[in-house]
């Protein structure tokens, strides 16, 4: 038979102890790491999630693509072309604009003559011509035509009148010169400056400008309502 084993000592035993809570702490410290590191997944798992619900809301719906036949996922945008010039119109409305200011009309039958010729058509009392003449109508555009030959001069004329009118001006100057500089010291415009004008029908009544106007080398034209 064998001999009973002796009994425990009281070193052995608190060894033992010690042994026990060096082990439950190291378990405890892996138990809390193992968390804080779920805890972080979690974390960034929820931040992902965050962004890309940020993300559908702000671009709102999307609809996938169809295939193309070469498997391409690429949109086919059709890009704007650019609005095509009326080339041909602008050629044919300065050629009608040429053609309705004749250089042929006889305008002297025309002209009233007074202290300064002028022009009514017909319809427009004496009194309009002598309230344009003192100043009752504002001056609001100026086209002065120095420097330009004929067809630009008529072409510019044309062109300002028919701009005048359309944006409402009631009363424009139209500077044409003395002719100072001319051969013989004739105004080469002043005469088809006012056929032009008598030949256009936005134009009610034109004098020639006051002194302080612009005098014989202008005229100041009072033009219909557009």
């Amino acid at each position: 038979m064998h001999a009973p084993a002796p009994p425990r000592s009281d070193s052995l035993l608190i060894r033992d102890l010690k042994d026990l809570k060096l082990v439950r702490r190291e378990l405890q410290a892996r138990a809390a790491q193992e968390a804080a590191h779920e805890q972080a997944r979690l974390a960034a798992l929820a931040a992902v999630r965050a962004e890309k619900e940020l993300f559908v809301r702000a671009v709102g719906p999307v609809m996938a693509l169809p295939l193309k036949h070469h498997g391409s996922h690429r949109a086919n945008l059709q890009r704007p072309q650019p609005a095509p010039v009326a080339a041909q119109q602008q050629l044919d409305d300065a050629a009608v604009m040429r053609e309705a200011l004749s250089d042929d009309f006889d305008v002297e039958t025309l002209l009233h003559t007074d202290e300064a010729l002028s022009f009514r058509r017909p319809g427009i009392g004496l009194d309009v011509v002598r309230k344009l003449r003192r100043g009752n109508w504002s001056i609001q555009r100026q086209l002065d035509l120095h420097g330009f030959r004929r067809e630009g001069a008529r072409d510019a004329l044309g062109a300002f009148i028919r701009e005048a009118n359309k944006a409402g001006v009631r009363c424009v100057r139209v500077v044409h010169g003395k002719g100072l500089s001319s051969p013989g010291k004739v105004p080469v415009l002043k005469g088809r400056v006012q056929s032009w004008l008598i030949q256009k029908q936005e134009v009610l009544a034109f004098v020639q400008a006051r002194p302080a106007e612009g005098g014989a080398g202008a005229l100041v034209v009072l033009l219909a309502q557009g």
